[in-house]
């Protein structure tokens, strides 16, 4: 039995060991290209480009997080997603006010700094959409990590279809769609992050309240 329960310590230590560094590394990526795209959005005027870096920004907060709770409790963790939960959601509104700012000013934006940015964070997503995939299911808080880097995917390659349909058109709308649909997404990813947090506060404190009793 003993030796059982070593085994399963040294496993997990090895399981959050993992967790860590593929933690860092996106946290890294996600910082720099932050600061990429909210250069490029502000040069090109794209609504979709600040969109995506504030997504940017607001995921090395979450990743920040998560390496903070990473050998914590559940409790801990659960937390830390609701916190993930909260950021999201001030992200998704300023978004939008964002949108509200550019149909004001009515210039398009430009379409190859646009383009050329937002293929360069499509790529750099891919690569921490791969090192998040095999972690996915080990606890609420690698999955709502998980969860931004699979909205981030999602985002990137509208930017692109937006970035086509701004040089086609010459029109500004679909730039503002975008943005406005980045902020959606980042709305309803907050409530089932939010959600499930929430579920897992309540889990873990009904069992401490069944083991104080």
């Amino acid at each position: 039995m003993d030796e059982c329960c070593e085994a399963k310590t040294y496993e997990l230590a090895a399981l959050r060991l993992r967790q860590g560094r593929v933690l860092a590394i996106v946290l890294a990526v996600n910082f720099i290209m932050f600061c990429v795209e909210f250069g490029g959005g502000l040069l090109s005027g794209s609504t979709a480009l600040l969109a995506d870096s504030l997504d940017m920004l607001g995921d090395s907060l979450v990743y920040g997080f998560s390496l903070f709770v990473l050998h914590r409790s559940s409790a801990w963790r659960a937390r830390a997603a609701l916190a993930k939960g909260g950021i999201m959601a001030a992200f998704g509104v300023g978004v939008l006010l964002e949108v509200a700012f550019r149909l004001r000013a009515g210039v398009p934006p430009m379409v190859p700094a646009m383009a050329a940015v937002g293929t360069l964070a499509l790529v750099a997503n891919a690569f921490c959409f791969s090192l998040l995939w095999r972690h996915r299911a080990d606890d609420i808080n690698l999955r709502s990590t998980w969860l931004c880097s699979r909205n981030d995917l999602i985002a990137n390659g509208a930017v692109l279809v937006a970035a086509v349909l701004v040089a086609w058109s010459g029109s500004l709308w679909p730039d503002l769609i975008v943005g406005a649909g980045i902020a959606g997404l980042f709305l309803r990813t907050a409530s089932s992050v939010l959600r499930e947090s929430l579920t897992e506060l309540s889990r873990v404190r009904n069992e401490a309240l069944e083991g104080a009793g």
